[in-house]
């Protein structure tokens, strides 16, 4: 597990962690910095950790009161029960002028922080600007009960490339804004692409900006690595769980729509190589798609489900398409629980109401 934080004040840190609760058992010490970094080894899989996180006072002659949290490791093959939580964009909209955004935020994260989950997967777009300097108050304050307890696994979205991603000069935008602040599980792409698994299931995360014009995304024509890559991974997933994490929608009916390139590159693949669900953003709404192969409802298809907004205002539906089973132009979240060969995906609004309930056979 890797645990980052930053701190307002360069100050050595000190990190107390063990199994729950004995949250005390091992110390480790970071250096004077601003951003800290903690890689610990040696876990064990199944098993609940907690900690406790001390850093100087304001008088440096003692520590403040420590910051607690705990988190889940992975889970082994055999354990066939796992839940996982599900974001769309927490961007701030710079046209909303009310405080309908900072609201939803608040509300999303107290129903979220009550789930009894083992990590987050966002659809990526974490602040309007991609700037770290901004994730303070669109992402980490609002949802600091949710984030100091789960792991979050992130699918890169065209915020994380900065304004001028169109731009050759933004090479070391993601670097300098995102890298340096984020984990994610190890691969020769990561943070852009990469996969983990827990239980019975495999998560494949992908990164699509290269349709928004980011010219320093990776390519994902036939040839290209990122695809190569991800037919080897779903090839030796077996017949574990397929779950796809992306932003940009092969199947959209919001207002930007469906992309032409991922559904050229990918949609085949995930057909071929039994992809059950993929979770993509791209679109500020929640969608889901009758289960497709062959653009044709197919009991053994592929399900395709927005996570678009957890913040950012609500978009519109723009089209009417046969493909749809469920439409909402509303903020949301959604849990999902795979329980061996059953998963389910339960969606809600900002608000708490039930919006749309999926299940799924393996």
């Amino acid at each position: 597990m890797t645990l980052r934080w930053q701190t307002s004040a360069a100050t050595p840190s000190w990190l107390e962690y063990g199994p729950a609760p004995r949250c005390n058992q091992i110390m480790t010490l970071t250096p004077q910095a601003y951003n800290h970094k903690v890689v610990l080894y040696g876990l064990v899989p199944n098993q609940d950790y907690c900690y406790h996180l001390y850093v100087e006072n304001a008088a440096h002659n003692g520590v403040q009161e420590p910051i607690s949290g705990t988190f889940r490791t992975l889970f082994s093959p055999e354990r066939k029960v796992v839940t996982f939580l599900v974001m769309g964009s927490t961007a701030e909209d710079p046209v909303e002028e009310d405080d309908s955004q900072a609201q939803a935020r608040a509300q999303i994260a107290t129903l979220m922080a009550q789930e009894k989950a083992d990590f987050v997967l966002h659809t990526g777009n974490l602040t309007h600007s991609g700037l770290n300097a901004d994730a303070d108050a669109e992402l980490f304050k609002p949802f600091e009960e949710v984030f100091k307890n789960l792991p979050l696994l992130v699918a890169l979205g065209p915020n994380e490339y900065g304004p001028d991603k169109k731009d050759r000069e933004s090479k070391d935008f993601v670097r300098t804004n995102y890298t340096r602040y984020h984990d994610m599980p190890w691969s020769n792409a990561t943070p852009k692409y990469y996969y983990f698994d827990t239980a019975n299931a495999r998560f494949i995360v992908l990164d699509t900006n290269i349709v928004e014009g980011a010219v320093w995304a990776p390519e994902m024509g036939a040839d290209s690595a990122q695809t190569q890559w991800l037919k080897t991974t779903l090839a030796q997933a077996g017949d574990k769980w397929k779950i796809v994490l992306m932003n940009a929608p092969a199947y959209s009916t919001g207002l930007g729509g469906s992309s032409q390139e991922v559904y050229d590159n990918w949609v085949k693949i995930f057909e071929d190589y039994r992809v059950n669900l993929v979770l993509q953003g791209g679109d500020a709404n929640y969608e889901r798609t009758f289960p497709l192969r062959a653009e044709e409802t197919h009991p053994r298809g592929v399900t395709y489900v927005t996570v678009g907004t957890s913040a950012e205002t609500p978009g519109k539906r723009a089209s009417n398409e046969k493909y749809t089973a469920r439409f909402v132009s509303t903020r949301h979240y959604a849990v999902g629980k795979i329980v061996d060969r059953k998963l389910t995906l339960t969606v809600y609004s900002d608000t708490g109401k039930q919006l749309d309930k999926l299940e799924m056979y393996l």
